[in-house]
């Protein structure tokens, strides 16, 4: 049976030493995150992830969701009883705003628990990260009245929410969707269509659902520009707050699926359900990208917790498994043979996770304080330059994130032999459950066209222009430090291959779109690598600064030293070949008539 441990000292050293959480105390909210503050914090959710959580997920795995005659849902043995303590415990309050009951403290926190709950049952996990995403776009264009009706009670976690966009006949091109809002004279809409693969959509767990769902009006254009967003609830709510009637909502099936069985991916027919209107008519699609950009930063959080759980597992096993002889010699001179983590190559694979874990969750940190810049830096030029930032990043952290985890999950698999095949030690539930964090929000061919098409030319390229200015002045300053340089000298050869591959794309692009198209995948990989050799270096420079001052664990700093070493030999040399492809244009990609496949 696979165990977790949640890297709390992990975090900490992330948020002490790297992102210096501190130095923001001026700022709304942060004064409260003080650091014994942040570190009980993070304590008591590792410990509510470990001992609560985690013994959750392979039941959930094997049990998953159950839909009844009468379409209600019950989710796995030990799902509802977690999610009690999850609410009782405040989680879902931590970063939320305060006037809605909320705790008000940084997103980055948040970020810290939901990689703790995702690593220990991601089917679970997505139940409140849901509605997280719900209740960020009712904050910023719901209306004061549904504000004040709705999300305290999805804040606490006694209602929870969906997001619902995809219809049997179209996924990504919404501009297709055929469900219906038939205004009312009351000011309501009756809702009727179906939507399909709603994540959350029927549970046990809370009260009652709110659905956000995408529609549009009967005068409105039948293409993208006339989506609107409706809320409409499970049970509708009294003028007291209380629950009224059973909403003409319902779930006709649940998918059976590859993995995620502990979530409810629900078929929901609207039959004339009421609704209402949230924000402005025919801007539905905007207000759904508030959802969808908080859920895709979400979803990159799954392929690094899938991956840390993976890692964590196949690092128990290798130093147990004895099998063979160390190729310098014995070192299990006792025994008939040695533990398989003497094997370069097994060493090999569970560098490759780590060096991925650690850069990785420094990362989506620094993109969870990016989230609170954005709202609370205190100039109008910051909180623009980590929205910039901001919005740049997050297809290459949903994109490359998911899979880098989905690689490493079927590494540590790969450690198990054939035993990581069996079920019993649930690799084989990582390597199924992490598949779903590339497809889903948005499949990761998509993240590289945002990336490509939106992301890069956005006002000029000045986001992209801030993030090389970072990696520069990172480079110059591990330059200086004669631990780092090479780990810098690799880094600004890779910075290289992405300048170089961004002016290819400039020049290319635009005579030939496919040849956008075609690069566009290497390119987020190319930017993937950059993004994680940046946070190397910083967790380079962060790792000697506490050295020098004595500060800290000297075994678990020369490591951090030694792991940005591996991955500057190991994985930045692969920009230079991801420059390569994403040079070689579409000529060759585009070459076959379709009916020659």
């Amino acid at each position: 049976m696979p165990v977790y441990a949640a890297p709390v000292k992990d975090t900490l050293f992330i948020l002490n030493n790297v992102l210096k959480l501190d130095t923001y105390s001026n700022l709304p909210g942060f004064a409260e995150a003080t650091p014994d503050m942040v570190q009980a914090i993070l304590e008591q959710a590792a410990t509510f992830a470990e001992e609560v959580v985690q013994p959750t997920n392979q039941a959930g795995d094997e049990h998953g969701c159950t839909r009844h005659e009468d379409g209600s849902v019950t989710t796995p043995p030990g799902f509802k009883e977690a999610y009690t303590q999850f609410v009782e415990g405040g989680w879902g309050t931590l970063t939320a705003p305060p006037e809605y009951g909320g705790q008000g403290l940084p997103f980055v926190l948040g970020t810290a628990l939901e990689e703790y709950l995702i690593s220990a049952n991601l089917a679970f996990a997505m139940y409140p990260g849901l509605t997280h995403g719900a209740t960020a776009a009712i904050e910023v264009v719901g209306s004061d009245e549904q504000k004040k009706k709705y999300l305290p009670n999805m804040i606490s976690g006694k209602w929870c929410g969906t997001m619902n966009l995809t219809e049997p006949h179209c996924g990504t091109d919404l501009g297709l969707i055929r469900t219906k809002a038939e205004p009312q004279a009351d000011g309501t809409y009756k809702i009727t269509g179906t939507k399909i693969f709603i994540s959350a959509g029927e549970h046990d767990l809370a009260e009652n659902i709110i659905h956000l769902v995408l529609a549009k009006m009967p005068d409105s254009p039948d293409n993208v520009k006339g989506i609107s967003l409706f809320l409409v609830p499970k049970f509708l709510v009294n003028e007291d707050g209380s629950l009224g009637a059973r909403n003409a909502v319902s779930c006709g099936s649940i998918e059976k699926k590859m993995g995620i069985h502990g979530n409810a991916t629900c078929v929901l027919n609207y039959d004339g359900a009421t609704g209402w209107l949230v924000g402005e008519k025919e801007k539905g699609l905007a207000a759904m990208f508030i959802m969808m950009n908080a859920a895709r930063l979400g979803v990159g959080l799954q392929g690094l917790a899938i991956s840390e759980a993976a890692y964590q597992n196949a690092v128990i096993y290798a130093r147990e498994r004895l099998q063979g002889r160390a190729l310098t010699g014995p070192v299990n001179k006792e025994g008939k043979a040695d533990p398989i983590i003497v094997h370069p190559d097994v060493r090999r694979m569970l560098m490759d996770i780590r060096a991925f874990n650690e850069g990785a969750r420094a990362m989506a940190m620094w993109a969870g304080l990016l989230v609170d810049l954005v709202h609370k830096a205190p100039t109008e030029e910051d909180r623009q330059h980590a929205d910039d930032l901001i919005g740049l990043l997050t297809p290459v952290i949903k994109g490359y994130f998911t899979d880098k985890g989905f690689e490493n999950a079927v590494l540590a698999q790969q450690v198990f032999g054939g035993h990581g095949y069996i079920r019993e030690h649930g690799m084989e539930q990582f390597v199924r459950d992490a598949r779903i964090a590339q497809i889903y929000e948005g499949a990761n061919g998509i993240q590289a066209l945002d990336l490509v098409g939106r992301k890069l030319a956005k006002n000029g390229g000045r986001a992209l222009q801030a993030f090389n200015k970072l990696v520069t002045q990172a480079i110059n300053d591990g330059k200086g430090r004669e631990e780092l340089k090479p780990v810098a000298e690799a880094l600004e050869r890779s910075l290289g291959h992405l300048q170089a591959a961004t002016m290819w794309l400039m020049q290319n692009a635009m005579a030939n779109p496919n040849n956008a198209g075609a690069a566009a995948y290497p390119y987020m990989h190319l930017a993937g690598l950059v993004g994680l050799g940046l946070m190397w270096l910083k967790i380079g420079s962060a790792s000697l600064d506490a050295l020098a001052s004595g500060n800290g664990d000297e075994r678990y700093l020369r490591n951090k030293l030694t792991t940005a070493r591996y991955f500057a030999d190991r994985h930045l040399p692969d920009t230079a070949s991801l420059r390569r492809k994403v040079e070689a244009g579409a000529e060759t990609v585009m070459a076959l008539a379709a009916e020659d496949f």
